[in-house]
């Protein structure tokens, strides 16, 4: 994927289901031009969980799928959050202070970052 990850999980996905942008815009109650600036990372992904779920909805992702997280964490990364389920994870919000520390001392290679990462899953 691109920088523009979000847009691009919205457009493959609607093309995957063979929904035309229109329809789409349609199906999740949003302007076509937007939603066509959205997919080409013109306009930043939507703040309100309103709106991304109307998009989950008209791509049919239900909200217990991987693809319904990965579209939200898309959407937090692109806007520069962390994702609100992480947020309030006591023990994980504790932990990014350190997280940050060590990246902005030591910037990571993409190798390094992956290691890191894979650390950070096995705690």
């Amino acid at each position: 994927m691109s920088g523009n990850e979000f847009g691009v999980f919205v457009k493959e996905r609607r093309a995957t289901l063979r929904l035309s942008l229109r329809r789409f815009a349609e199906a999740a109650d949003l302007d076509p031009g937007n939603a066509s600036r959205m997919e080409r990372g013109l306009v930043p992904p939507p703040e309100h969980q309103e709106v991304l779920d109307r998009i989950a909805a008209a791509l049919e992702l239900s909200k217990r799928s991987a693809n319904y997280r990965q579209l939200r964490d898309l959407a937090s990364s692109a806007r520069g959050h962390i994702p609100e389920d992480l947020l309030s994870d006591p023990e994980v919000a504790a932990r990014l202070p350190i997280l940050f520390r060590t990246l902005r001392s030591k910037p990571l290679d993409g190798a390094q970052l992956d290691k890191l990462i894979d650390a950070i899953r096995k705690t």
